[in-house]
């Protein structure tokens, strides 16, 4: 009976007060989201909520600075609301909010939380028809939210670095388009030829990225505080964006990812790990992706602030992931900023001289001579920071490899690896060790001036090879000799050889007249042939 009595009593219309405070404006836009954005649009209702109270130009300031809403922002802490297409309804209105030049001082903060909750708004840019006027009023707000974070001159608190960090969230994490990884699709793809894809709502991700930037970057965001909301999960997103096909994307998160790094120590291992972990997916499985040249000129910096002596971490970075990076088809596309990477490596421990070269020789291309003429000019910046003790560990692998690109018929290879010598320290090195390296090539340097078919070679092989007769000519001289008369051998041996396969071709022509069968054993020695001997006698010998 109780109970009946306590239904028919009317209750405090508590709720509908959410929705009234959408006539002010803005936060009616967040709350006419389609229902079809399940979680997201329960947190974007309770937010706007907690916005609306503080909207009261007479206690909401007060209520925000004395810290009473605070229990209600630790309740959403934590609550990360993937970013939804929010569209606005027919009934709905998304409107201009007051500028911030027309509010009272203390009314900008609540002005500076209803704007970021009304740009949690993310519209379609597939039709560039749609919602035009409700594009250009979020654009605006954008633009003003930009300017008020550039000027604000207190301290973030915590309600606000939350608003901050969804809005930011709702418009940039998404889910890019799926690359695929075929390998038959791989060897047709070349980036170079194709023309890369243009983010359609870049008009508003570039304010957004801007937005970010200037808040990370700020001396009002405090870092012990924003590290909880800038955590290892926004960063990983912020690092999945970087597979975005369009270019200026990858450069606003490249400032960015690199103002964090500087920003927030607590994050620095744990943004190299999941760089590597990018790497070791990019190398060993799909060999594509559009922000490896951007993460390597992070890296480049990093790198360049390693306190001595080198971590055994980095060191192993250098060897399982910087490395094997040359290995991949699409090296071109991001080589600058691997050689740039490696080099800082070998000036910050000569030591791993030896570890580098002998890793560029273990990858080097045997068909693609682009590649080649890539990789002899980080082997010229590798050599110039290399040390007379360290060079001698690997000179021999090293020049065996270059003796190879002399001869190249590509003259482009060949050109390159005759410009080593115009190093002034790259050319003291071989000087000096010139009784082991003048062997291993002299051959080629001859060939070359004999016999290659660009001129331009031919005289760059000349000039190398005065720089060995004016270093010492008798060492000059002396090989000179040496491979005239192994000329002569191979020669001798040529002829012989080609005499052997004309006996061959007469024994068979005989043969084919008589239609008798020639049985030829393996086992007898084409000597034997050339000198006539029967199978039978070379057999009893």
């Amino acid at each position: 009976m109780i109970k009946q009595i306590w239904g028919k009593l009317p209750r405090k219309p508590s709720k509908p007060s959410i929705n009234d405070s959408n006539n002010d404006g803005g936060l009616h836009a967040q709350s006419s989201l389609n229902s079809s954005n399940g979680p997201n649009s329960i947190n974007n209702s309770k937010l706007s909520s907690n916005s609306s109270k503080s909207s009261n130009p007479s206690s909401g300031a007060s209520r925000l600075n004395n810290g009473s809403l605070v229990p209600n922002s630790k309740v959403n802490q934590g609550k990360k609301s993937a970013p939804q297409l929010g569209s606005v309804t027919a009934s709905g209105v998304y409107e201009a909010l007051p500028s911030f030049r027309d509010v009272p001082n203390s009314e900008k903060h609540n002005l500076f939380m209803k704007k970021l909750n009304m740009c949690c708004v993310v519209f379609d840019f597939s039709d560039p028809a749609k919602n035009l006027k409700e594009k250009d009023i979020k654009r605006q707000t954008l633009h003003e939210l930009v300017d008020y974070i550039s000027t604000v001159t207190s301290k973030f608190n915590e309600i606000a670095m939350q608003e901050i960090t969804r809005m930011v969230a709702a418009n940039l994490f998404r889910t890019l388009p799926s690359m695929n990884h075929d390998n038959k699709i791989l060897e047709m793809f070349d980036p170079e030829d194709e023309e890369p894809a243009m983010e359609p709502a870049w008009s508003h991700l570039q304010i957004v990225y801007d937005f970010l930037l200037r808040f990370v970057a700020s001396s009002e965001t405090d870092a012990k505080l924003a590290k909880r909301y800038i955590d290892h999960s926004f960063v990983l997103r912020l690092l999945d964006l970087f597979g975005s096909e369009d270019q200026r994307e990858r450069e606003y998160l490249k400032t960015i990812l690199h103002r964090i790094y500087g920003k927030f120590m607590v994050h620095r291992p744990f943004i190299r790990k999941e760089i590597n972990n990018i790497f070791y997916i990019f190398i060993f499985e799909t060999q594509r992706h559009n922000g490896v040249a951007e993460m390597l000129e992070i890296l480049g910096s990093v790198i360049n602030g390693f306190a001595l002596p080198l971590k055994e971490e980095h060191k192993l970075f250098l060897l399982r992931a910087l490395i094997p990076l040359h290995k991949a088809k699409l090296v071109s596309m991001y080589h600058q900023q691997l050689s740039y990477c490696i080099t800082q490596f070998v000036e910050k421990d000569f030591k791993l001289a030896d570890t580098v070269v002998r890793g560029l020789l273990k990858y080097w291309p045997m068909t693609n001579s682009s590649k080649e003429v890539l990789f002899l000019g980080e082997l010229e910046e590798v050599l110039e920071a290399t040390q007379a003790a360290e060079f001698q560990r690997f000179m021999v692998p090293l020049f065996h490899q270059i003796g190879r690109c002399l001869n190249s018929s590509h003259f482009q290879v060949a050109e390159r690896a005759l410009f080593l010598w115009n190093n002034d320290h790259i050319r003291n090195l071989i000087t000096h060790n010139r009784r082991v390296i003048l062997p291993i090539i002299f051959p080629a340097l001859e060939r070359n001036t004999r016999g290659h078919w660009n001129q331009a070679v031919q005289s760059l092989t000349l000039n190398v090879k005065k720089i060995f007769s004016d270093a010492d000519q008798e060492l000059f001289d002396e090989f000179l000799v040496k491979f005239e008369e192994d000329e002569v051998k191979q020669m001798e041996t040529r002829e012989k050889r080609e005499l052997t396969w004309k006996r061959l071709e007469d024994v068979a022509n005989s043969k084919v007249v008589s239609n008798e069968a020639v049985l030829v054993s393996k086992f007898i020695s084409s000597d034997a042939i050339a000198r006539g001997t029967s199978p039978r006698a070379t057999a009893a010998v």
